[in-house]
């Protein structure tokens, strides 16, 4: 099997020849490992797509996660200059805002004035709203425009500009005949989390349900256009990026009012056009939620942060969605990945691979990303494990 075939058969619940191997690795780790400019592979979609396929051939990943939206080709005209500012890169834009751009770390948008934009709730219509894209050259505008123009976006199917996909074309292109290739969308929770900021998103749930969820039912649709158009663009899989939805945000009770119906909503949208598979990033505590989070509809679930990142056991989570939903992640990316050793990450990966390999439908995968600071050679030990005890061809350890 190559790459793409290994990952679709354990995605759609099958026993490859091996486990997958694919982690979604932090966009710093990307900056100081790609051997690229920081700033064009936030910037740029070639310089990115370029990153991504770097890193992804030195590692051995079966996927990669496209976690950047395609970008405006004429950027850099937007920019009057960029100059360095201790650590940080300062890129000036003519409208008189500003991006301080970190050298391990996603740049943030400023106004001129030195504040980050965010609406406030009662300033929001939800029949204006489609989609929230957090990661936005401009980052967060209300009414939604792309870049600098200032014109807003008409909700609908010409919402996305063509050049969105740009980077997901430039992978598949390069890349997708052999290696599985993930678009990313944001849950329209996320969205709203971003939108608003987050203390005052969670206000809005206690402050406004009904106006909450409508804002929730408008940010799907945007949501489904998207998945859609990524599938259009070759996107083998989609993971919609479900943050702020574990137990340390939210309970159980405002999880099912406020994520759930909105996520099956957006599942169930994109199937209806595309047979591709579907999963979910949540991160943090959320095992007492994966109940909740298989009625969304979705195929898989990623991270299961074990303690004390989060309140997954791995044993636990395997009992729980065995031949339902396929299961990403649970290697710890902070004491394994970031401070352990090689031989640290090999036990760790090792264990993973005998609790959770055994009929199939499991990715070999670090719980949440991938830290900018991680060792490569502590990453490269995946791989190897996967090819070691990972095979099913072969009596696993």
């Amino acid at each position: 099997m190559n790459s793409r075939e290994r990952m679709d058969v354990a995605m759609r619940l099958g026993t490859p020849d091996r486990v997958p191997v694919m982690c979604q690795l932090a966009l710093g780790h990307y900056f100081l490992h790609a051997g690229l400019d920081a700033i064009e592979i936030w910037h740029d979609s070639h310089a990115f797509a370029e990153a991504l396929i770097r890193l992804q051939q030195r590692y051995g990943f079966d996927g990669i996660l496209i976690n950047l939206p395609g970008r405006d080709p004429e950027w850099r005209r937007a920019v009057t200059r960029i100059e360095a500012q201790g650590d940080e890169r300062i890129i000036k834009w003519k409208n008189g805002w500003y991006t301080a751009a970190p050298p391990d770390d996603n740049p943030h948008v400023y106004q001129a004035d030195g504040t980050r934009f965010f609406p406030a709730f009662d300033e929001i219509d939800p029949e204006a709203l489609f989609y929230v894209e957090p990661h936005d050259l401009s980052g967060i505008t209300h009414p939604y425009s792309w870049g600098f123009d200032g014109e807003p976006a008409a909700p609908g199917p010409d919402f996305f500009p063509p050049w969105h996909y740009d980077t997901i074309r430039a992978v598949v292109d390069r890349v997708g005949r052999d290696v599985s290739v993930h678009g990313e969308i944001f849950s329209p929770f996320a969205q709203f989390m971003e939108l608003l900021d987050y203390t005052a998103g969670l206000m809005a749930l206690l402050d406004d349900a009904g106006k909450v969820t409508a804002c929730l039912d408008r940010l799907a649709d945007g949501a489904i256009e998207l998945g859609c158009g990524q599938a259009r663009a070759g996107a083998h899989a989609v993971l919609i990026s479900s943050a702020f939805a574990g137990a340390g945000l939210i309970s159980r009770e405002h999880y099912a009012t406020f994520v759930l119906p909105y996520e099956r909503k957006v599942i169930d949208g994109i199937h209806a056009r595309h047979d591709i598979p579907i999963y979910t990033h949540t991160c943090g505590a959320i095992g007492d939620r994966l109940d909740l989070m298989e009625a969304t509809h979705t195929q898989g679930i990623d991270t299961l942060d074990p303690p004390p990142l989060g309140t997954v056991e791995l044993a636990d989570a395997v009992r729980r969605t065995k031949g339902r939903m396929f299961i990403k992640g649970n290697l710890d990316p902070v004491s394994t990945m970031l401070f352990g050793s090689p031989d640290d990450v090999r036990a760790a990966a090792r264990e993973r691979l005998r609790i959770a390999a055994p009929g199939g439908g499991y990715i070999l995968s670090t719980a949440c990303s991938v830290s900018p600071a991680a060792p490569p050679e502590n990453i490269l030990v995946l791989r190897e494990a996967a090819e070691t005890w990972g095979r099913h061809d072969a009596t696993l350890a």
